[in-house]
């Protein structure tokens, strides 16, 4: 029994608080919402480690890898991965929602009459290629420091960390104290934990005290289908995937260690929050420290399986809503590669950072600018569950990226 409280305390105080946090957010209802500072204050902690935290793992990561074919298998792998992985998610999002209709038209008459003109002017004002540039990069240092620039921060995290690789000893004394840094900030993380279970309960319970009973009834259906995708997909292709990695092994491996991941994904609805959480998971399983510091942060900007399932959510409630066909297959590539592309530019912020891929969708759709609003409702009852498949979807990706940099026998090899 005390082995079992030894290995599993963590996980046990936070199924707890997330129990305990849901119970007060049914009961209070939205008198709960009292209780979001301390969640709030978690939080806050959180997001100001998140910086540091991404700059220093991706960095040191890449600048420690001596072997140079290592670093490049690594990078290749991870993107690789991220790609099959996302074009499975989004063929899953597809056949379920070409499966069952969303929505119902004859249901949203009042809404589509007070709606506006097609977006095809702003579609045409719309640079694809600026949008890009400004989602990879910023013009000013001072602005990496943001958590709203977290892709451009990943990069040059990546490029400083090649560059320090390909200093050779000039960079050792700059890899030498970011190392320390990031042992420093590594334990910053184990010290915010011991918050987590009252953070994380208290906004748990904020949360369903705010949204649990105002969903409207034109989006219970998707709100029921997407949370049973979810967990299907979490379920089943999760498990396939650490059976892939390696074997029977792998998936006591990954079902041993996700659930710290799985509950902060859930509570916090964030995938940039969940960082050090999934962190923890992955190297818990047996992934190298090299490859969980390069698949985690990257995956939180670049790898969302739960978010590309909702871009295919999203992109078909509006076409069943405004009978547009894509009953082509010109038309399930449209979808298929607009889903992609959206998600590539989604944030690993809590509720409101898909904003950017939403209007995107509108844009290339050819949608109303005033049907922004549905997207974001459809954004916000389906966040928790899309969170959980974004932030476990990485652990599972970077056992992935083991088996293909590692080969088949690296968790016995890493259990010897």
């Amino acid at each position: 029994m005390k082995k079992i409280w030894k290995n599993y305390k963590q996980t046990i105080l936070l199924l707890t608080a997330l129990i305990i946090g849901a119970i007060l957010g049914l009961i209070a209802g939205e008198k709960a919402i009292v209780l979001s500072p301390f969640g709030d204050l978690f939080m806050n902690l959180l997001f100001v480690i998140i910086i540091p935290l991404i700059f220093l793992t991706i960095t040191t990561s890449i600048a420690k890898i001596k072997q140079p074919k290592r670093l490049e298998k690594v990078l290749l792998s991870t993107f690789g991965v991220f790609i099959v992985t996302s074009l499975v998610a989004c063929i899953i999002g597809l056949v379920v929602t070409y499966s069952f209709k969303l929505v119902n038209p004859s249901d949203t008459k009042a809404i589509i009459a007070t709606l506006g003109d097609t977006v095809e002017q702003a579609k045409e004002e719309m640079n694809f290629l600026s949008r890009t540039v400004q989602a990879i990069s910023v013009n000013d240092f001072k602005e990496l420091l943001s958590k709203n620039s977290i892709v451009a921060l990943v990069v040059i995290s990546i490029l400083t960390g090649i560059a320090i690789n390909k200093s050779g000893k000039d960079g050792e004394k700059l890899l030498s104290v970011l190392e320390s840094a990031n042992k420093v900030v590594l334990k910053l993380v184990d010290i915010i934990f011991l918050y987590a279970p009252i953070g994380l309960g208290c906004y748990f319970a904020a949360l369903i005290g705010t949204f649990g009973g105002e969903i409207a009834l034109g989006y219970l259906k998707t709100f029921i289908i997407y949370t049973i995708v979810a967990i299907l997909f979490y379920f089943i292709f999760y498990t396939l995937y650490a059976f892939l990695s390696a074997g029977k092994n792998g998936v006591k491996a990954f079902w041993s260690n996700i659930v710290p991941a799985t509950a902060t994904s859930i509570s916090t609805c964030s995938s940039a929050a969940s960082i050090p959480a999934n962190l923890k998971s992955a190297k818990g399983i047996g992934v190298p420290d090299d490859i969980a510091e390069t698949v985690i942060p990257l995956g939180t900007s670049f790898h969302k399986d739960g978010s590309v399932i909702g871009s295919v959510f999203k992109i078909m409630f509006l076409v069943y809503l405004f009978g547009t066909n894509v009953y082509t297959t010109s038309g399930v590539f449209k979808v298929i590669g607009i889903a992609l592309i959206a998600n590539l530019l989604i944030t690993a912020i809590p509720v409101g950072g898909g904003t950017i891929s939403e209007m995107l969708i509108i844009s290339l759709m050819g949608f109303p600018l005033a049907s922004l609003p549905i997207l974001t409702i459809i954004a916000t009852i389906i966040d928790p569950a899309a969170t959980l498949l974004n932030v476990t979807g990485d652990s599972a990706s970077s056992m992935l990226v083991t088996r293909i940099v590692d080969g088949k026998k690296w968790l016995k090899n890493k259990k010897k």
